[in-house]
Protein backbone atom coordinates (compact mmCIF):
# COMPACT_ATOMS: atom_id res chain seq x y z
CA UNK A 1 0.00 0.00 0.00
CA UNK A 2 1.16 3.29 -1.01
CA UNK A 3 1.97 5.57 1.51
CA UNK A 4 0.44 9.27 2.12
CA UNK A 5 3.53 12.02 1.67
CA UNK A 6 3.06 12.84 5.10
CA UNK A 7 4.27 9.88 6.09
CA UNK A 8 7.64 9.78 4.28
CA UNK A 9 11.08 11.49 5.02
CA UNK A 10 11.48 14.87 2.80
CA UNK A 11 13.84 12.61 0.18
CA UNK A 12 11.44 10.31 -0.15
CA UNK A 13 8.53 12.45 -0.11
CA UNK A 14 10.71 14.13 -3.05
CA UNK A 15 11.49 11.06 -4.84
CA UNK A 16 7.73 10.24 -4.66
CA UNK A 17 6.86 13.84 -6.47
CA UNK A 18 9.38 12.96 -9.15
CA UNK A 19 8.48 9.42 -9.50
CA UNK A 20 4.83 10.55 -10.07
CA UNK A 21 6.03 12.93 -13.02
CA UNK A 22 7.48 10.08 -14.49
CA UNK A 23 5.76 6.81 -13.83
CA UNK A 24 6.70 4.77 -16.80
CA UNK A 25 10.89 5.16 -15.97
CA UNK A 26 13.13 3.71 -14.05
CA UNK A 27 14.14 6.50 -11.47
CA UNK A 28 17.86 6.90 -10.88
CA UNK A 29 17.31 9.42 -7.47
CA UNK A 30 21.04 10.34 -6.84
CA UNK A 31 21.63 10.21 -2.95
CA UNK A 32 25.46 11.70 -2.38
CA UNK A 33 27.87 8.75 -4.61
CA UNK A 34 24.77 6.69 -5.38
CA UNK A 35 21.71 6.78 -7.79
CA UNK A 36 18.92 5.05 -5.51
CA UNK A 37 16.14 3.16 -7.02
CA UNK A 38 13.33 2.72 -4.90
CA UNK A 39 9.65 -0.18 -4.69
CA UNK A 40 9.31 -1.51 -8.06
CA UNK A 41 11.91 -0.20 -9.79
CA UNK A 42 14.51 -1.22 -7.27
CA UNK A 43 13.18 -4.97 -7.76
CA UNK A 44 13.08 -3.97 -11.88
CA UNK A 45 16.51 -2.93 -11.16
CA UNK A 46 18.20 -5.58 -9.30
CA UNK A 47 16.74 -8.49 -11.33
CA UNK A 48 18.52 -6.72 -14.52
CA UNK A 49 21.48 -5.24 -13.43
CA UNK A 50 22.06 -7.68 -10.53
CA UNK A 51 21.88 -5.14 -7.58
CA UNK A 52 21.34 -6.60 -3.97
CA UNK A 53 18.06 -5.51 -2.92
CA UNK A 54 17.46 -4.26 0.00
CA UNK A 55 15.06 -2.53 2.31
CA UNK A 56 14.92 0.34 5.00
CA UNK A 57 12.41 2.34 7.01
CA UNK A 58 11.90 5.72 4.97
CA UNK A 59 8.92 6.95 6.97
CA UNK A 60 5.87 4.81 7.76
CA UNK A 61 5.28 1.21 9.19
CA UNK A 62 6.54 -0.96 5.98
CA UNK A 63 9.95 -0.55 4.69
CA UNK A 64 11.06 0.62 1.14
CA UNK A 65 12.78 -1.62 -1.08
CA UNK A 66 15.85 -0.58 -2.89
CA UNK A 67 18.77 -0.73 -4.67
CA UNK A 68 21.71 1.28 -5.65
CA UNK A 69 24.57 1.99 -7.98
CA UNK A 70 27.73 4.31 -7.60
CA UNK A 71 27.61 6.95 -9.78
CA UNK A 72 30.90 6.81 -11.56
CA UNK A 73 29.23 3.73 -13.14
CA UNK A 74 26.09 4.89 -13.67
CA UNK A 75 26.16 4.35 -17.34
CA UNK A 76 27.00 0.77 -17.70
CA UNK A 77 23.69 0.75 -15.62
CA UNK A 78 21.84 3.08 -17.34
CA UNK A 79 22.77 1.06 -20.69
CA UNK A 80 21.99 -2.51 -19.35
CA UNK A 81 18.68 -1.37 -18.69
CA UNK A 82 18.32 0.51 -21.88
CA UNK A 83 19.08 -2.90 -23.88
CA UNK A 84 16.19 -4.40 -21.86
CA UNK A 85 13.91 -2.34 -23.10
CA UNK A 86 13.19 0.24 -20.32
CA UNK A 87 13.24 3.91 -19.85
CA UNK A 88 15.46 5.35 -17.35
CA UNK A 89 15.00 9.44 -15.75
CA UNK A 90 17.67 10.32 -14.38
CA UNK A 91 17.47 12.62 -11.23
CA UNK A 92 20.25 14.99 -10.15
CA UNK A 93 21.17 17.03 -6.93
CA UNK A 94 21.03 20.32 -8.61
CA UNK A 95 22.54 22.37 -5.64
CA UNK A 96 25.71 21.72 -3.32
CA UNK A 97 24.35 19.48 -0.42
CA UNK A 98 26.72 21.26 1.68
CA UNK A 99 24.88 24.56 1.47
CA UNK A 100 21.34 23.03 1.10
CA UNK A 101 19.29 24.37 3.67
CA UNK A 102 16.59 21.08 4.24
CA UNK A 103 16.53 18.43 2.01
CA UNK A 104 18.66 18.86 -0.95
CA UNK A 105 17.34 20.40 -4.08
CA UNK A 106 16.89 17.49 -7.20
CA UNK A 107 15.47 17.64 -10.94
CA UNK A 108 15.15 15.10 -13.23
CA UNK A 109 17.37 16.00 -15.82
CA UNK A 110 17.92 13.84 -18.68
CA UNK A 111 15.13 10.77 -19.42
CA UNK A 112 16.95 7.63 -21.70
CA UNK A 113 14.96 5.34 -23.56
CA UNK A 114 15.51 3.04 -25.93
CA UNK A 115 14.92 5.11 -28.81
CA UNK A 116 16.70 8.44 -27.40
CA UNK A 117 19.80 7.08 -26.39
CA UNK A 118 23.51 8.44 -27.14
CA UNK A 119 25.52 6.21 -24.57
CA UNK A 120 28.17 4.31 -26.85
CA UNK A 121 27.30 0.72 -24.85
CA UNK A 122 23.30 0.80 -26.56
CA UNK A 123 23.87 1.70 -30.16
CA UNK A 124 25.24 -0.70 -32.82
CA UNK A 125 27.68 0.92 -35.17
CA UNK A 126 26.76 -1.29 -37.70
CA UNK A 127 23.18 -0.51 -37.68
CA UNK A 128 20.46 2.66 -37.11
CA UNK A 129 18.80 4.06 -34.17
CA UNK A 130 15.49 4.77 -35.31
CA UNK A 131 12.52 6.18 -32.87
CA UNK A 132 9.25 6.64 -34.61
CA UNK A 133 6.06 8.42 -34.29
CA UNK A 134 2.70 7.13 -35.94
CA UNK A 135 -0.63 9.30 -36.41
CA UNK A 136 -2.92 7.04 -37.69
CA UNK A 137 -5.99 8.96 -40.04
CA UNK A 138 -8.80 7.51 -42.03
CA UNK A 139 -7.21 5.11 -44.34
CA UNK A 140 -3.60 5.68 -44.13
CA UNK A 141 -0.61 6.89 -41.11
CA UNK A 142 1.12 9.80 -40.30
CA UNK A 143 4.90 8.76 -40.26
CA UNK A 144 7.87 10.45 -38.71
CA UNK A 145 11.15 8.88 -38.33
CA UNK A 146 14.33 9.95 -36.76
CA UNK A 147 17.88 8.49 -35.52
CA UNK A 148 19.26 11.00 -33.10
CA UNK A 149 22.92 9.27 -32.97
CA UNK A 150 23.24 10.42 -37.18
CA UNK A 151 20.66 13.29 -37.49
CA UNK A 152 18.56 11.50 -39.88
CA UNK A 153 14.72 12.29 -39.90
CA UNK A 154 12.03 11.90 -42.62
CA UNK A 155 8.22 12.12 -42.64
CA UNK A 156 5.82 10.49 -45.04
CA UNK A 157 2.06 9.21 -45.08
CA UNK A 158 1.40 5.54 -46.11
CA UNK A 159 -1.28 3.03 -46.12
CA UNK A 160 -1.15 0.31 -43.61
CA UNK A 161 0.18 -2.47 -45.57
CA UNK A 162 3.37 -0.18 -46.51
CA UNK A 163 3.38 0.98 -43.29
CA UNK A 164 4.77 -2.58 -42.21
CA UNK A 165 7.07 -2.81 -44.63
CA UNK A 166 8.75 0.44 -44.03
CA UNK A 167 9.10 -0.58 -40.43
CA UNK A 168 10.20 -3.80 -41.20
CA UNK A 169 13.20 -2.38 -42.68
CA UNK A 170 13.66 -0.17 -40.14
CA UNK A 171 13.62 -1.84 -37.08
CA UNK A 172 12.56 1.10 -34.89
CA UNK A 173 13.51 0.90 -30.83
CA UNK A 174 10.74 3.01 -30.15
CA UNK A 175 7.54 4.07 -31.11
CA UNK A 176 5.62 7.36 -29.97
CA UNK A 177 2.02 7.40 -29.89
CA UNK A 178 -0.79 9.40 -28.35
CA UNK A 179 -2.64 8.09 -25.73
CA UNK A 180 -5.96 8.64 -27.79
CA UNK A 181 -4.73 6.02 -30.43
CA UNK A 182 -2.41 3.84 -28.55
CA UNK A 183 -4.77 0.83 -28.07
CA UNK A 184 -4.67 0.87 -32.16
CA UNK A 185 -1.26 1.64 -32.91
CA UNK A 186 0.09 -0.99 -30.20
CA UNK A 187 -2.36 -4.01 -31.59
CA UNK A 188 -0.35 -2.89 -34.92
CA UNK A 189 3.14 -2.89 -33.44
CA UNK A 190 3.32 -5.44 -31.09
CA UNK A 191 2.81 -8.60 -32.58
CA UNK A 192 4.99 -7.59 -35.18
CA UNK A 193 7.42 -6.03 -32.75
CA UNK A 194 7.54 -7.38 -29.31
CA UNK A 195 10.88 -5.72 -28.15
CA UNK A 196 9.96 -2.83 -29.50
CA UNK A 197 9.19 0.42 -26.38
CA UNK A 198 6.49 2.47 -27.03
CA UNK A 199 5.81 5.61 -25.54
CA UNK A 200 2.55 7.47 -24.49
CA UNK A 201 2.25 11.09 -25.47
CA UNK A 202 -1.08 13.53 -24.73
CA UNK A 203 -3.23 14.01 -27.75
CA UNK A 204 -1.82 18.25 -28.23
CA UNK A 205 1.77 16.72 -28.87
CA UNK A 206 0.69 15.39 -31.75
CA UNK A 207 -1.89 18.72 -32.79
CA UNK A 208 -1.20 20.44 -36.21
CA UNK A 209 -0.52 23.73 -34.11
CA UNK A 210 1.88 21.92 -31.82
CA UNK A 211 3.91 20.52 -35.25
CA UNK A 212 3.61 23.69 -36.64
CA UNK A 213 5.23 25.08 -34.34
Amino acid sequence: MARSAGTLTPAMAQYARMKSQHPDAILFFRMGDFYETFNDDAKVASKVLGLTLTARNHGGPDKTPLAGVPHHAVEKYISKLIQSGYKVAVCEQVEDPKKAKGVVKRDVVEVVTPGTSMLTQTLDSTRNNYIVSLVPGHDHYGLAIVDLSTGEFHVAEMVEADLVNELNRLSPSEAVVSYGSAEHTEALLLPRYPDITISRLDEWAFSFDHAHE
